[in-house]
């Protein structure tokens, strides 16, 4: 559990016991067989975000196999699921009425309003869970809830055009991953990152090109997605953009953007797009789309108990690709 937000250094998780948890309407409870660790449980443990229940316990990437259900529920005892960040909307406000669940002011999410799983049992919320694909084991579909999915939202809200040139800041969970698909679509990948081992994974992956984030790209790009939280990228990347470029914000929080020049940085109608949380449909296409391109997932397992020091490797970059719990 978060115990008290605050620097991670600082020990802001506790370990704890709880009784396990009974399902009511319409909710399983899993018993957890892997976690993926985000950034944004880093948000929450070190008090970025808002606490919205005191004492959660994050995760947001959970793979887990169904050992209970309430009433009404579509899933069955024994089946395997992913519990992901969306965990409710509202399904009555015009954004839900519209298809764009991911705007609905009402709606909550695991390890944030709800506990989540870095723990051995779990609840969630059947019409919010996700059948999983056979093909990747529990370690390598884990990360794919939150970062592969809001990876994929970031590269549509990014427009990349058919053949276009991508450009990629920062290149952990989620980046790793949506590069991939970007690659399979036809685009030309450029990443920028100041990690050298993630350099080298983006290029193994299939990265056109790799460089440290200030670098001068080898050309202009058509589209950008920053996954760093780091305001000052931002900059960085429009001038970096040609005419007609977009680009996707993809974190849920940033640090302060710098003032822009409106010539250098946003004429010639470039446009920057912020990407929040995602819809259910999202989450599907995405699951199938990696499935079927057999995604290359890299991953650095941890055992429950080191959980403090998988967000301190995430927040110090000890590692590319994604962090994985394992009860």
């Amino acid at each position: 559990m978060v115990d008290k937000p605050g620097p991670i250094g600082d020990g802001p998780l506790r370990r704890i016991e709880r009784d396990v948890p009974e399902p009511g309407q319409g909710e399983l409870l899993v018993r957890v067989l892997a976690c993926g660790v985000c950034r944004t449980d880093l948000h929450v443990a070190e008090g970025d975000l808002a606490v919205h229940l005191p004492g959660v316990t994050p995760g947001h990437e959970v793979v887990g196999e169904v050992v209970a259900v309430g009433a009404g529920c579509r899933t069955g005892v024994g089946a395997r699921v992913g519990v992901a960040w969306l965990r409710g909307t509202c399904g009555a406000c015009r954004f839900c009425r519209r298809g764009a669940e991911n705007l609905c002011p009402y709606s909550v999410y695991t390890g944030w309003d709800a506990h989540g799983g870095y723990a051995e049992y779990a609840i969630a919320v059947d019409a919010y869970a996700y059948a999983l694909p056979s093909e990747l084991d529990d370690v390598r579909v884990a990360p794919l809830l939150c970062a592969g999915i809001i990876g994929y939202r970031a590269l549509r809200r990014a427009e990349v055009p058919p053949g276009g040139r991508l450009g990629i800041w920062g290149f952990g969970g989620s980046a790793h991953l949506a590069a991939q698909i970007a690659r399979a679509e036809g685009a030309a990948v450029h990443v920028f990152t100041r990690s050298a081992a993630a350099r080298e994974l983006a290029l193994s992956l299939g990265a056109d090109w790799a460089g440290d984030s200030f670098d001068s790209s080898p050309v202009l790009l058509d589209s950008a997605i920053i996954f760093a939280p780091a305001g000052g990228l931002v900059p960085v990347a429009l001038e970096r953009l040609d005419r007609g470029g977009t680009l996707a914000i993809a974190g849920i929080h940033l640090t302060d953007v710098p003032s822009l020049d409106y010539q250098r940085h946003l004429f010639q109608e470039r446009q920057v797009r912020s990407v929040t949380a995602n819809t259910r449909a999202d989450g599907e296409e995405f699951l199938a789309l990696a499935a079927r391109l057999g995604v290359a997932v890299t991953t650095r397992p941890y055992g429950l108990d080191d959980a403090d020091r998988a967000l301190a490797d995430l927040a110090a970059d000890r590692f590319t690709g994604a962090a994985v719990l394992v009860p």
